[in-house]
């Protein structure tokens, strides 16, 4: 499971201060399928990032007893200078899995061909989402988080994506942050809604999206 406890994140800007997350704690089961609620600015992606451990805390804890995965899409840590192999054969090596069977995903899952033997800083903004994407799900997690900014390249590309994740993948935790509440329905069965800091567990779906509207009209 993944144990968040008072968890804040603060930003400063201009010097001032803004707290997107304040004194955040839920409890996500093994298994369980997460809706991620809120809108724009209500700390949706700030939260997928603080559980992939993209970004720190201010204050707080995060106790992953699973496994879980960098934001799926995270084109962050790419080594620019490196081609896409270079940068599969990288993260092999940090997660200890096998190179060649990697490569072979990554190869097929990706479809960017040359590309693969160009440097990182070539691509496309969608090429670099599709490498990502691609090695995210090459390693097997307990958890994946999803950001809806990962949704790129075409409609058979996004079937392949939702076959792997929701299919293929059927038994693992899943965290999606989107803004499309029926889309998260048809697969979650739990949502946390985000609003003004705080975060709200809801084990019916179709209760939190209600909420999540009443918030929204009311602002």
């Amino acid at each position: 499971m993944i144990q968040v406890s008072g968890l804040t994140k603060i930003y400063s800007h201009h010097g001032r201060e803004r707290a997107v997350l304040d004194d955040v704690s839920f409890t996500v089961p093994r298994g369980c399928k997460v809706a991620l609620m809120g809108p724009n600015g209500a700390g949706k992606s700030t939260l997928i990032r603080l559980l992939g451990k993209v970004e720190m805390p201010t204050r707080g804890r995060i106790v992953h007893g699973m496994t879980v995965s960098w934001p799926l899409g995270f084109t962050g840590s790419f080594q620019g200078s490196l081609s896409g192999l270079d940068n599969a054969k990288f993260i092999a090596r940090i997660y200890r899995t096998d190179y060649a069977r990697l490569l072979t995903f990554v190869r097929e899952f990706s479809e960017l061909g040359d590309y693969l033997y160009a440097p990182v800083k070539t691509y496309s903004t969608g090429m670099r989402a599709r490498l990502a994407f691609a090695l995210s799900i090459a390693i097997e997690f307990d958890c994946y988080l999803i950001d809806e900014v990962v949704l790129v390249g075409d409609q058979r590309f996004h079937a392949r994506c939702q076959e792997h994740l929701f299919a293929k993948r059927s038994d693992r935790a899943l965290i999606i942050a989107s803004h499309n509440v029926s889309w998260m329905a048809s697969f979650c069965n739990a949502a946390i809604l985000l609003h003004k800091g705080k975060a709200y567990w809801f084990d019916d779906v179709a209760m939190a999206a209600w909420w999540y509207m009443a918030f929204s009209v009311a602002a």
